[in-house]
């Protein structure tokens, strides 16, 4: 090989141009490719010199590029070390051969991708200079290398990274009308929410993508999957209610696993521990994740508990959820607690969420103060009394579709019938609006009776 290049090297740049050109195509034709990659390096080698020229330099490179790209070297681990040791070999002078590098940096990357190297092939894509002088790729383009990288990253779980490179191609969002490019920026919007614990929203978009016809009816299924998920691990209150509402009355989600445990969630029902076995093991790491209780919550459950409470064996010893499922769960139970009692004392509340009386007040306080939960706590009672009746009865009743229903709540003076007053009230309205709007599509009509 070293020979070949020798007498190359006398020859006028007409004929140094096409010797180059014969020689790459005898290497990457012929039929034993052993000792090919080194080869290769000898010739990039010495067509990357001053004295061989920037023309027959930048015409030998995009001619192996192509032939590279073309598949002409049927080996992937041989041609994924030829692309690696080209990179390096051009890297002193990545700004003269920048659309080549670009190139081989795609290839790189889709050889990656291939053996599922997912961190490696995003860390190539990276390098690749979209907003060069001499270069500049359109805007559509460049969305289409950030909505490759987010994906790649978040399939080794990299969220910090993809979340970065996320909200640089929100910005040029807007300037791409590709389909197929916009459906992946849609799901990595998603799968970014849903990575960082913004689960309300990722079940909304994950739910609004599996509606979506273009997309293959396996994935539309998964994406109703993962929305169900995001919704069941989201924060209790009435903001989860509607996502929960929406999701229950989609027929699709009947044949799930999860849809038992989100349908208890929606009718407000406890859970038990044993009941979120099944449903734990589909969920992924970071839905797992591990919670650190804050000093001040640990203080506060700790001041809350008495001295004989402290020696009760019956009473958790748990200062606070574990998990982001354990929280959910917690939470769930507590909003779960309120439709059912009027008032629960700090011990009676922590028995029915394995916590400590102290741990069970700090969550029921931190919800009521994100209006998550409807009620008053008395520290010197140490009694919970939830309001009967509140916002989050109605944002889940006019979920259901049957518009809003005027309520009229009166003061009766006997708080343990209000309820159950309240049940009756609404039911007779919802029957007497089923009833007007049937008549009035003409599906059902009421004749008069003759004696």
């Amino acid at each position: 090989m070293e020979s070949r290049l020798a007498q190359l090297a006398p020859l006028n740049q007409k004929d140094k141009a096409a010797g180059y050109q014969a020689l790459l195509t005898e290497l990457l034709t012929r039929q034993d490719q052993t000792g090919l990659d080194r080869d290769v390096h000898l010739l990039v080698e010495n067509v990357l010199q001053e004295s061989v020229g920037l023309v027959i330099g930048r015409l030998v490179l995009t001619e192996l590029v192509k032939a590279l790209s073309e598949g002409k070297i049927k080996e992937t681990q041989l041609r994924k070390t030829i692309v690696k040791d080209v990179l390096e070999l051009i890297q002193p002078r990545i700004v003269t051969y920048e659309e080549q590098v670009n190139t081989l940096r795609f290839q790189l990357a889709d050889i990656y991708e291939e053996d599922e190297e997912w961190s490696e092939a995003a860390r190539v894509l990276m390098g690749i200079s979209l907003d060069s002088g001499q270069r500049a790729l359109p805007d559509a383009e460049k969305l289409r290398v950030y909505v490759r990288i987010v994906r790649l990253l978040l399939e080794d779980e990299d969220s910090v990274q993809a979340e970065r490179f996320y909200n640089r191609a929100a910005l040029i969002a807007h300037t791409s009308t590709d389909k197929e490019t916009l459906l992946s920026f849609k799901l990595c919007q998603a799968r970014i929410s849903d990575y960082s614990r913004k689960f309300l929203e990722a079940a909304s978009r994950y739910h609004e993508l599996s509606w979506i016809p273009e997309i293959d009816e396996e994935e539309r299924k998964h994406m109703l999957s993962a929305a169900m998920t995001c919704a069941i691990l989201a924060p209790a209150g009435p903001n989860r209610s509607r996502v929960l509402a929406s999701l229950c009355r989609d027929e699709r989600t009947q044949e799930l696993p999860s849809f038992r445990i989100m349908e208890k969630m929606f009718r407000d029902r406890i859970l038990r521990s044993n009941e979120i076995k099944d449903f734990e093991g589909t969920l992924k790491p970071h839905q797992l994740a591990q919670i650190e209780i804050s000093s001040n919550d640990r203080l506060a459950s700790i001041v809350a508990a008495d001295d004989d409470e402290a020696n009760d064996p019956i009473i958790s010893t748990r200062k606070g959820p574990s998990t982001v499922l354990d929280r959910a769960v917690m939470e769930h139970n507590l909003l779960a607690s309120s439709k059912v009692y009027n008032n629960i004392t700090f011990r009676g509340l922590g028995t029915l969420l394995d916590l400590t009386p102290g741990a069970a007040e700090t969550m029921a306080r931190k919800m009521i103060e994100q209006g998550r939960l409807k009620g008053t706590i008395d520290q010197v009672e140490k009694l919970i009394s939830f309001d009967v009746g509140g916002e989050d009865d109605g944002a889940q009743g006019k979920a259901g579709g049957l518009g809003d229903v005027e309520q009229v709540e009166e003061d009766t003076g006997a708080s343990f019938t209000k309820r159950w007053d309240m049940q009756i009230r609404l039911t007779g309205a919802n029957v007497e609006a089923i009833v007007q709007h049937l008549t009035e599509t003409g599906l059902v009509s009421f004749g008069t009776v003759q004696a």
